[in-house]
């Protein structure tokens, strides 16, 4: 994807019901560095609309008629389409959330989110990192703990310091950074930046990556205590 540093993120939006999409798009725009480069009411007419609003990201509702996300995403796959696609839900079934993954999203996202955590996953996507709403983290490292997504060499978490510790503790608990911020009592871009040094000393991509690691750590260390 060849963006300049200060290009606003194009972004496709698609969901059956118009408000919400007007509202999406009055939102997104608000922020300055995103435009709405178009907005379809179902996957067959953003299948339709691709070429000529040359999104980005593309934002997507689960279920819609006649056809759903899911299939419009697995046609984008087959047409060779490489840009993000986040599904934006009201599901917050682990069984949607797998068989979202599974047709090749990037990220997976509930509509009772903060309207400041859709922007900043939209961000983070087009960077190249896969995101889920907090309150879906658990459930995709659930998903991903038969896979190879983060290291179990307890070695490497003598790279990080306490209060990092205590913030990776927090991740694969599913919270925001927000929240993150409010229980440890320090500043929602203390977070941010401690945030962006785990994911450095770890060398992972993406805050769910980390979740996965400490999960696995966890487990790994009640292994060890139970043999």
């Amino acid at each position: 994807m060849n963006m300049e540093a200060t290009d606003p993120i194009r972004v496709l939006l698609v969901d059956d019901h118009t408000l919400f999409r007007k509202g999406l798009a009055e939102l997104l725009e608000q922020r300055g560095t995103i435009t709405v480069a178009g907005i379809a009411g179902n996957g067959d007419d953003a299948l339709r609309i691709l070429a000529e609003t040359r999104p980005d990201v593309i934002i997507s509702d689960l279920n819609m008629p006649p056809n759903g996300g899911l299939s419009m995403l697995r046609q984008l796959v087959a047409d060779g389409w490489t840009g993000p696609v986040l599904i934006l839900t009201v599901s917050d079934a682990e069984e949607d959330l797998a068989a979202a993954m599974q047709a090749g999203a990037k990220g997976y996202l509930l509509k009772d989110m903060e309207p400041e955590d859709v922007v900043d996953a939209v961000q983070r996507a087009v960077r190249g990192e896969t995101v889920v709403a907090p309150a879906m983290t658990l459930k995709l490292v659930n998903l991903l703990q038969g896979g190879n997504a983060a290291s179990t060499k307890a070695d490497t978490l003598k790279l990080l310091t306490a209060r990092e510790r205590e913030i990776l503790q927090q991740l694969s608990q599913g919270l925001s950074n927000k929240a993150i911020a409010r229980v440890l009592d320090i500043s929602h871009d203390t977070v941010k930046l401690h945030v962006k040094h785990i994911l450095a000393k770890l060398n992972l991509t993406s805050r769910v990556e980390a979740a996965v690691f400490a999960v696995e750590q966890k487990a790994a260390e009640l292994g060890r205590r139970g043999s």
